[in-house]
């Protein structure tokens, strides 16, 4: 059965964009169905302490972006695209449904299982949207963008059915939904296949070297076993998550030396552009440091400081999302007229400006402190109102990187450079559960960000000194706990995203032409 007729373009970009939109868009849906219901499911099923729902959360979330590097390495070298995507795939689905049984050894094995497969699905399918342009070709951002549209459909509806589907039946009827949603993405995906819209990209790379046999096994099966054997050591780095600093280490050490690797084999221009590929994923991992808040310390804000209306907590995550459903045909529009009209800003405008934009959403959240009524409870409309200017950065910055990944990475290592920036979430998780923790009451004061330059800035933006809060009840300490650190790193990043369009003249010149 074919989905979509078998021309060459449909609405202006390859066929094979619209089944991969929709792999994807499933995909998402598992995985975003699953992240809005997890701090919640540890901290009100599971009873986990803030700290420790906050740790676990983050070592998931950065495992989740750190195996795509691995996955990567094997498409180029082994697999392909097209057989990773279906492992990935596979695995992500075993995860989702393994968390319906409520005991510790399924709930950190179905977390093992969906970071080893988000490991072969990610990195890949985003390789296999570039592999359908040609260098150069003016629809590449829009095409991307079009693609992110179907990770935040996913993304938005979601939260949306999983979290009814847990406050009104149960939490496991929610895992059980996010399951699916994998299934139905790889039943698209395989439809693709079948209908051949992928080109002739993403096969085999090296049918000698995926056949050949060590020990009986096939180099393509022994990628397989290993996939599973690798599950529970995972699932045990999330378990004991207080050491995952050792594990950022050993990534970081990796990837020094496998990137030396490559630019001793590579070319004077490329070797340019990867520095300025890495330039991009190091702004990634800072926006993601403070983009990924939502899910955790946003998620546990919006369910204890905000007038929630119409949504519960979970469900907020799905805020996001809709916004770039809304925004991104807009965005993708206006890139393509921009391109035309030879106006379009280049990307290291549109990373600082993303940048800045996301300090900006954050800051509105620390402004909500100005209207707390008298359960030290904000209104919603900050909460909509930050959101909605951080999507408006995440819309020049993440579909921009995807897009610009795929050209600056030299052709032979481009699932790998994708790896990379995906890794960037990896780092920017990690740093995520650390700014999280500071928004955990503690015995011990209102923290650092109520004392000095810091205390100011919280004081200036929230109007909340921390002389009257540490005399007043728990609610309002627990809101001065949010908006202090929001406050403060909402202005922190709002600065250097300014400081990106400034000094943006010396990395365009490394780019070789790349827009």
């Amino acid at each position: 059965m074919k989905i979509f007729s078998a021309t060459t373009d449909v609405f202006g970009h390859p066929r094979g964009l619209l089944y991969l939109f929709f792999a994807e868009l499933w995909e998402r849906f598992s995985f975003y169905g699953m992240r809005a219901l997890l701090v919640l499911y540890m901290t009100k099923q599971l009873l986990f302490s803030d700290e420790m729902s906050f740790g676990i959360y983050a070592a998931y979330m950065s495992l989740v972006y750190v195996t795509p590097l691995l996955g990567g390495m094997l498409a180029d070298k082994i697999l392909g695209f097209r057989k990773a995507i279906v492992l990935g795939g596979v695995l992500m689905a075993l995860g989702h449904f393994f968390l319906t049984f409520e005991h510790q050894i399924f709930f950190y094995s179905s977390l093992g299982f969906i970071i080893v497969g988000n490991g072969f699905f990610k990195p890949n399918i985003s390789s296999l949207v570039g592999k359908l342009y040609r260098e150069g070709d003016h629809r590449r951002d829009s095409g991307f963008t079009i693609f992110y549209m179907g990770i935040n459909i996913g993304g938005a509806i979601a939260p949306l059915l999983c979290a009814w589907l847990a406050e009104v039946y149960g939490w496991h009827y929610g895992f059980v939904l996010a399951g699916v949603g994998m299934l139905l993405g790889l039943l698209v995906f395989k439809n693709g296949l079948q209908n051949d819209v992928f080109e002739g990209h993403g096969s085999v790379p090296d049918e000698i070297k995926f056949k050949h046999k060590k020990w009986g096994i096939t180099n393509g099966n022994l990628i397989v076993i290993a996939a599973f054997l690798a599950v529970p050591i995972f699932a045990l780095i999330v378990r004991f998550h207080q050491f995952e600093h050792y594990l950022v280490w050993v990534v970081t050490s990796f990837l020094m030396i496998y990137l030396i690797y490559i630019f001793n084999q590579i070319k004077k221009e490329e070797r340019q552009r990867l520095v300025v590929a890495i330039y991009f994923t190091a702004l990634y991992t800072l926006f993601s440091a403070i983009f990924e808040q939502a899910g955790s310390s946003l998620t546990l804000f919006a369910d204890r400081s905000v007038n929630l209306i119409c949504l519960n907590a979970a469900q907020t995550n799905s805020i996001n999302s809709g916004f770039i459903i809304l925004l991104a045909i807009p965005f993708s529009m206006l890139w393509t007229f921009l391109s035309k009209v030879n106006r379009n800003p280049n990307s290291v405008i549109k990373f600082g400006l993303g940048i800045f934009f996301l300090g900006l959403g954050f800051v509105i959240f620390g402004l909500s402190a100005q209207h707390t009524d008298e359960f030290a409870k904000t209104p919603m409309f900050y909460l909509i109102l930050g959101t909605f200017i951080y999507t408006v950065g995440e819309l020049f910055l993440s579909p921009i990187g995807l897009s610009k990944m795929t050209e600056l990475s030299p052709a032979k290592y481009i699932a790998f450079i994708m790896g990379v920036w995906f890794c960037a979430n990896f780092y920017g998780h990690f740093f995520a559960g650390k700014i999280a923790k500071f928004t955990s009451v503690s015995t011990k004061g209102l923290g650092v960000f109520s004392e000095g330059v810091f205390g100011e800035i919280t004081n200036l933006i929230s109007g909340l000194s921390a002389e009257n809060v540490i005399k007043s009840g728990e609610q309002l300490q627990q809101l001065y706990s949010y908006v202090s650190v929001y406050s403060n790193f909402g202005v922190m990043t709002a600065v250097i995203g300014i400081m990106v369009i400034v000094f943006s003249n010396p990395i365009k010149r490394l780019m070789n032409g790349v827009k």
